[in-house]
């Protein structure tokens, strides 16, 4: 039995693309191996190692002297705390957002600059918790500021005409095609209500997490809020410095036919 040129040009939804299994594949491995072969000695020096901590960049020599790792630990948390996860309910919570919104970013991106695009927004999301709770020496640990960072991206080009949901909406699947339609630019994306709407909702959200008044977790984790924030505007405003695609207002700009 065959497929037609066209059956095969849409792109299925359990469609994720490799650097996106990936990732998905680094992250379960690395919580699976801190659950079953560290001891709770071992995962504590890990966390305190590769986990953000604000604290360590504090003015105060015997603060910032608690932590292990040194100066390097003061350049790779910004990154490296992404990668590890509280508990099941936290990294399969992360997971089931990475994966929709990761597989729109890499389709888009390719899997080098959705590579660093993530850890970018990651890194972003840090700055803010660092600004946002300095002196902070509780560690902070999830993807989830990388993983808003591509929420945010994809919704530059997610409700575009002929964009993804609209592929969806008139069709079986997107095509490929459908997830390199020239985006919007920034103003238009910040006036577009379904932005806006789905921005309100996200950060009511971050804001009860944030508060207390919705727990998370067996133990009731306190939700980084401030970093799902600085990876959410990072990667809004940063998308076009990754997007290998012709912006919107030069596409609109070009001769016509």
């Amino acid at each position: 039995m065959t497929q037609s040129p066209e059956a095969n040009s849409s792109e299925p939804i359990f469609n994720v693309p490799p650097v996106v299994l990936a990732t998905v594949a680094v992250l379960v491995l690395i919580h699976a191996i801190r659950a079953i072969a560290l001891s709770s000695a071992a995962d504590d020096w890990l966390v305190l190692t590769f986990a953000f901590i604000p604290a360590r960049y504090s003015t105060d020599p015997f603060v910032s002297g608690l932590f292990p790792g040194g100066f390097g630990a003061d350049l790779w948390t910004f990154f490296t705390y992404a990668f590890l996860h509280a508990d099941l309910m936290h990294i399969g919570l992360n997971l089931a957002w990475l994966i929709p919104f990761g597989t729109a970013l890499a389709r888009r991106f390719g899997a080098w600059r959705y590579i660093a695009f993530m850890l970018v927004t990651a890194a972003a999301g840090a700055l803010a918790q660092l600004i946002g709770s300095p002196g902070s020496q509780a560690p902070m640990i999830g993807a989830s500021a990388a993983i808003s960072g591509a929420m945010a991206a994809s919704m530059r080009f997610m409700f575009q005409r002929n964009g993804p949901l609209d592929s969806w909406r008139h069709s079986d699947g997107a095509t490929a095609e459908a997830y390199r339609v020239p985006a919007a630019p920034l103003l238009a994306t910040l006036r577009d209500a379904r932005f806006l709407l789905f921005l309100a909702v996200w950060i009511g959200l971050n804001v009860l997490f944030g508060f207390g008044t919705i727990s998370f977790g067996e133990q009731g984790q306190q939700i980084a809020w401030q970093a799902h924030i600085g990876g959410f505007f990072a990667g809004l405003l940063l998308f076009a410095a990754f997007d290998p695609l012709v912006p919107r207002a030069q596409f609109d700009a070009g001769p016509s036919g």
